[in-house]
């Protein structure tokens, strides 16, 4: 289920929640709704709204950190592979086809991460083709020199980086919002909207402002889904780092 259907979901509970507080109100007998436990029932939900609060804090924190994560290993990535071309261009003009392989798995790469349509994009784990040959291409090389001797162990030792640093980062991307965690707070939030609306009078400014109230609370399930998500949905990862690595490899 995508981010937009589950906040959808969860601004019909918090919503639909108010309104069964106003419906309620009507059907309880007016001793229930007395001074008295009204404010037993505000204790109760000031509770449950500062667990709400703290848990949705969390919830945003832990998002953002995926986000920025994702994002910082895309730059160093990118980064890494204009140095690892870098360093087999001064290797010499034994490595132009291990060079050639670096390129076409780069422009691979963009096509899956950012790929034109979505539906026929391959699973985010599956192996880039060449990516696998550039090792074998680059332990194959003969050095003459002591020179190309140092060159050839660290551009080995730099594949075998990018190798990490990929499966590091398909690990994060597999990474998201705990479902037990986003249904408890959905619960929470929803009781909280039953108060609401228990004790509201019924008149259109009141039903517009739980309106707006609970579609700012489904815009923020919204950001934290769609921050786990930064290679498909709205809050996207500019692809302007891998891009600017392959404009760099080849020269």
């Amino acid at each position: 289920m995508n981010s937009i259907a589950v906040s959808a979901i969860v601004f019909a509970c918090v919503f639909g929640g108010a309104m069964f507080g106003m419906l309620l109100r009507a059907l309880l007998p007016q001793e229930h709704l007395s001074g008295d436990s009204k404010d037993v029932v505000k204790l109760g939900m000031g509770l449950v709204a500062t667990m709400s609060a703290l848990l949705l804090g969390m919830m945003i924190s832990a998002s953002l950190a995926a986000y920025e994560a994702q994002r910082k290993e895309l730059t160093e990535t990118s980064a890494q592979i204009v140095l690892l071309d870098r360093v087999l261009a001064h290797y010499g003009p034994d490595t132009k086809e291990a060079r050639d392989v670096l390129r076409g798995a780069v422009i691979i790469m963009l096509d899956r991460m950012w790929p034109k349509n979505r539906a026929d994009s391959p699973p985010p784990g599956t192996s880039v083709a060449g990516a696998e040959s550039l090792f074998e291409k680059i332990a194959a090389l003969t050095p003459k020199d002591d020179a190309q001797h140092m060159l050839k162990a660290q551009a080995l030792t730099m594949i075998i980086n990018l190798g990490q640093t990929r499966w590091l980062h398909y690990e994060n991307t597999a990474t998201t919002v705990s479902t037990p965690l986003l249904v408890v707070l959905v619960f929470w939030l929803s009781t909280i909207f039953v108060s609401f609306g228990l004790f509201a009078p019924r008149n259109p400014t009141v039903v517009v402002g739980l309106l707006v109230a609970a579609f700012s609370v489904s815009c923020a399930i919204l950001m934290i889904l769609e921050l786990y998500s930064p290679y498909r949905g709205l809050i996207e990862i500019s692809s302007a780092p891998l891009r600017a690595a392959l404009a760099q490899l080849g020269k």
